[in-house]
């Protein structure tokens, strides 16, 4: 399984509602391409103040290969949008991790 980060600082002036356009637009676009499982938004607790605030949207897909055709097919057009909605009011970058466990319990 991969996980699909991307981490997103977005200017304060429109964080409350451009978190409510992911929750509510955005991420359900995303999961309607049908190459990611789940998905889970976080927010950064501990920040220099940057005039930003910093999240993580994880996508959940089975393997590379439906990734790289998600990043292939549907990305550009996704990733406009938020550029066309939010113009220069956020960076992104975008990192891939591999799980390799998951609820993890010490063993007895």
């Amino acid at each position: 399984m991969i996980i699909y980060n991307v981490t997103i600082n977005i200017d304060n002036s429109v964080a409350e509602e451009w978190l409510d356009w992911m929750k509510s637009t955005h991420i359900p676009e995303v999961m309607a391409t049908g190459y990611f499982l789940n998905n889970q938004i976080a927010r950064l607790l501990h920040e220099e103040d940057n005039g930003g605030t910093t999240y993580a949207v994880q996508y959940t897909c089975r393997n590379l290969e439906d990734l790289e055709e998600y990043q292939r097919d549907h990305a550009p057009a996704l990733q406009a949008k938020v550029q066309e909605r939010y113009p220069e009011k956020f960076v992104a970058f975008r990192s891939l991790l591999e799980i390799v466990g998951r609820d993890v319990e010490k063993a007895q």
